[in-house]
């Protein structure tokens, strides 16, 4: 296999007549998902995803692929593939149409439906062309065929890219569950039917290449769901992503057999739910749901709620019920249920919040309680199962983290694909393809581009540093007044600390040494502020950290007066 862990160099200027591919997200993590395609100077992107911070990321929102790599080309996207409607696909979108706003967007029904809604917040109108599997669309030099995917979320599509430079067949996320909810299985005729034509460079989905065997059957869910619903004495809580619709039929189903109502609780969830409702592919029992003010008319025991927040998510409903900030209050003996895998980093987030839940009476019922969740993503078997049906001549794992990237070129290497032909790219990795022959030819920069509340790619990586000092070992200012034409100081230093443990008078005997390290500076012959202000952060922060053995935020200033 051919790995770049190192830097790869600067790439050479794009060849006309061989297909570029860069990954601008979703290599190395586990969100974020988009990749460019570039040939003969148009440039089609498939998929545009969020990435949902971690703990060490505080304050921030959502984390965008880095769109500089399109800076000066916005003009020659051709087209945005949307491969099915989960946010690490297309929830950087609206960012992305900021910059252009007339990209063709193309999807199936749903998806296109889920991204409109998105975009409608952004009071962006954009253009859609739907697509279904089997359908054929010409954009630019790119002649594209859609393959029907499932996955845990309805409507979800493959895309095979037909260029003169080669074929690649990108899988977006899939499994091949043979007992969908809805009917709709992967198309491995198509894949097998794609596979004889020749497909030069396969991208698969990566993210259970680790998990031997197969993923369990969706359907395998529904009678432990309706098991929880009949054991349980109060109110039923389950979480789950918004855009589960086959999760969410399966709660209607149980509340149903069940007597309960179901309220739709969190935004996004009431959003989806109903586009998912009108569109078909959410089938509501009648009289089931309910407005969440109409819960308070209702005994505990006829009561579901639907919600978001099973990964944590400091702002979903189920993280503020946890924090006791929500209009609903967990209460002792409410049954909470996470139907959901765990998202690779967000354990933490999703443990806190499930001892916050317990702390207040309730029993949460997780997967490692209960088979209450299945994935979404194809595991090792299904994977050389596909590989040996398709039979591909390159292979570029997409879709995970470093380990499950190596795990699925392992696999492809078992079916007999060539190691030299196992392309491991990070993020910003420039893969050329000519002949339908891939190598990595370079790289370019690519950064998380942080969305914190109204800005977006303001917040810098010194600043998530500065936040975390903040939150760890507090803060030291330091204010000092000096007379600039005496070069004499005129008043302080007084310090103030907030976030430490130690009261202000501990910082008492640091003080003469400050008046003498400015003074000092000021003998000198310079007022420069930003000197005198160094010598001061030197200074305490020798001190604090040989003293009080810690490394606070300090801020140091110095006030210059002209005295007459």
């Amino acid at each position: 296999m051919t790995s770049f862990l190192t830097d790869p160099g600067t790439p050479p200027p794009a060849d006309p007549e061989a297909l570029r591919i860069v990954a601008l997200g979703g290599l190395g993590e586990v969100g974020r998902n988009m990749t460019v395609f570039e040939y003969r100077g148009k440039i089609l992107v498939v998929d545009c995803g969020v990435l949902f911070p971690e703990e060490q990321q505080p304050g921030v929102d959502l984390i965008l692929p880095d769109f500089s790599y399109l800076d000066g080309r916005m003009q020659d996207i051709v087209g945005i593939v949307l491969t099915h409607g989960h946010e690490d696909h297309i929830g950087a979108v609206p960012y992305l149409l900021r910059r252009r706003s007339d990209i063709p967007i193309l999807g199936s029904t749903l998806t296109l439906a889920f991204i409109e809604a998105k975009l409608k917040e952004h009071r962006i109108r954009p253009i859609t062309l739907k697509v279904k599997e089997g359908d054929i669309e010409e954009l630019g030099p790119f002649d594209l065929e859609f393959v029907a995917v499932n996955h845990s979320i309805p409507d979800a599509l493959a895309v095979f890219l037909r260029t003169g430079a080669g074929t690649v067949l990108h899988t977006g996320d899939f499994k091949m569950d043979q007992l969908p909810l809805d009917h709709r299985i992967t198309d491995l005729r198509s894949f097998a039917r794609l596979g004889e034509e020749g497909v030069d460079l396969f991208l698969t989905d990566s993210t259970n290449a680790e998990v031997p065997g197969f993923t369990a059957h969706e359907k395998d869910i529904g009678p432990v769901l309706e098991g929880l619903f009949g054991r349980a004495d109060r109110r039923i809580i389950v979480a789950s992503f918004s855009s589960h619709v086959h999760r969410v039929q399966q709660v209607l189903d149980a509340a149903s057999a069940h007597g309960r109502k179901v309220a739709f609780v969190g935004r996004s969830m009431v959003r989806n739910m109903k586009i998912a409702q009108e569109l078909g592919y959410l089938h509501v029992p009648p009289g089931i749901v309910v407005d969440i003010r109409d819960l308070e008319k209702l005994p505990d025991d006829q009561i579901v709620l639907m919600c978001t927040g099973s990964q944590g998510e400091p702002m979903a409903a189920l993280s503020r019920m946890a924090n006791q900030e929500h209009r609903i209050a967990v209460g002792e003996d409410d049954t909470i249920i996470l139907a959901s895998s765990l998202i690779p980093g967000n354990e933490n987030a999703v443990f806190r919040v499930i001892n916050g839940l317990m702390k207040l009476g309730a029993q949460v019922i997780h997967k490692g309680d209960a088979k209450i969740h299945v994935s979404g993503h194809a595991s090792a078997g299904e994977l050389l199962y596909v590989y040996n049906i398709v039979q591909p001549r390159g292979v570029m794992p997409v879709h995970g983290e470093w380990r499950h990237l190596l795990a699925n070129g392992r696999l492809a290497a078992k079916t007999g694909v060539p190691d030299e032909n196992i392309v491991l790219a990070e993020n910003g990795h420039v893969v050329d393809m000519k002949n339908g022959r891939s190598k990595v030819v370079g790289g370019v920069d690519v950064d998380y581009v942080y969305v914190d509340g109204s800005s977006v790619g303001e917040v810098s990586e010194d600043d998530l540093k500065d936040r975390i000092t903040l939150a760890e070992e507090g803060f030291v200012s330091v204010l000092l007044t000096v007379d600039a034409k005496a070069k004499k100081i005129l008043a302080g230093p007084t310090i103030q600390t907030r976030g430490m443990a130690e009261p202000n008078k501990t910082f008492d005997t640091i003080l003469p040494k400050i008046t003498d390290a400015v003074q000092e500076v000021l003998d000198k012959g310079t007022t420069d502020q930003y000197k005198l202000q160094q010598a001061m952060r030197r200074t305490i922060g020798r001190w604090i950290s040989t003293k009080l053995r810690r490394k606070p935020m300090i801020v140091p200033l110095v006030v210059l007066l002209e005295e007459k």
